[in-house]
């Protein structure tokens, strides 16, 4: 859960934000998807991912996320297009407060898999106690 500036390129035409593999993005490109045209008052997201990688950017408007990595809960604004949030694998994410205008890119390190996704929050609050009490143990 970290957020990452891009560098704007721009002059009297306008401006480009460039995102290149292992570069901008600190993973592969597997999958680019965009969601639009949310109500604000609606939440989306609502699960984590087992093994999965990903880099959120609105390219137009705002909206907030709540990540939760079962030890660590923080909420983040996207409100520039210059700004991403990348979320790693076994993090809760929920995404609200779209604004009207709202654009929301996302970009992923696999293809689309259902069973990556955990879409039972206790399901996901039990693997992760599960994880944690098995890393204490091998750390003994």
């Amino acid at each position: 859960m970290d957020t990452v500036e891009f560098d704007p390129k721009g002059d009297e035409r306008g401006w480009l934000i460039a995102l290149e593999n292992l570069k901008e993005v600190p993973f592969e490109i597997r999958r680019v998807y965009y969601i639009f045209g949310t109500k604000s008052d609606f939440r989306r997201g609502k699960h984590a991912h087992r093994d999965l990688t990903q880099l959120a950017v609105c390219v137009a408007g705002s909206c907030r996320f709540m990540l939760d990595d079962g030890k660590v809960r923080r909420e983040y604004h996207l409100n520039r297009n210059s700004l991403g949030l990348v979320i790693g694998p076994m993090v809760w994410r929920e995404m609200y407060d779209f604004s009207q205008d709202c654009v929301l890119l996302v970009l992923a390190s696999k293809s689309y898999i259902e069973s990556d996704y955990m879409r039972d929050r206790t399901e996901f609050d039990k693997l992760v106690q599960s994880l944690t009490l098995n890393k204490h143990e091998a750390s003994k």
